[in-house]
């Protein structure tokens, strides 16, 4: 039961850093209405580069989504669904555990059962990618 309530606590970590970065973004860059319009700017407006640092964080846009690492080496990564809200599967969880300052190696079966547990405020937008309800 305990790995439970690790996984859920994983969870809301994951969505505290990811709304830290979300933060932290937009400070450094105002012209950002959503974290999602990172990629608009790397893609089409050059405005910033493909990876690059702002503030405490790094980070790297790739295909979907941005990966960002604070300095203390905690890896937020997240994909963005076609609408720009964000969205993140349980192999995202996973590398957010075991990127923490004390790693933390939980198993899909327990990130599974605390997602679920969770819902709302988290919603699965589609079979195993999850977001954050608004």
């Amino acid at each position: 039961m305990e790995r439970v309530g690790d996984a859920r606590g994983l969870v809301l970590g994951y969505v505290d850093a990811l709304n830290a970065v979300d933060a932290a973004m937009r400070t450094a860059i105002p012209s950002l209405e959503r974290l999602a319009d990172v990629l608009g700017l790397v893609r089409s407006h050059r405005i910033i580069n493909r990876s690059g640092q702002v503030g405490t964080y790094s980070y790297t846009v790739h295909g979907a989504g941005c990966r960002f690492v604070s300095d203390n080496g905690t890896e937020v990564d997240v994909d963005f669904a076609p609408d720009g809200s964000e969205i993140f599967d349980l192999w995202r969880l996973r590398q957010y555990g075991l990127s923490l300052p004390e790693p933390l190696d939980l198993t899909d079966q327990d990130l599974q059962t605390a997602v679920r547990s969770l819902q709302p405020p988290l919603t699965e937008v589609r079979p195993g990618w999850f977001s954050v309800a608004s």
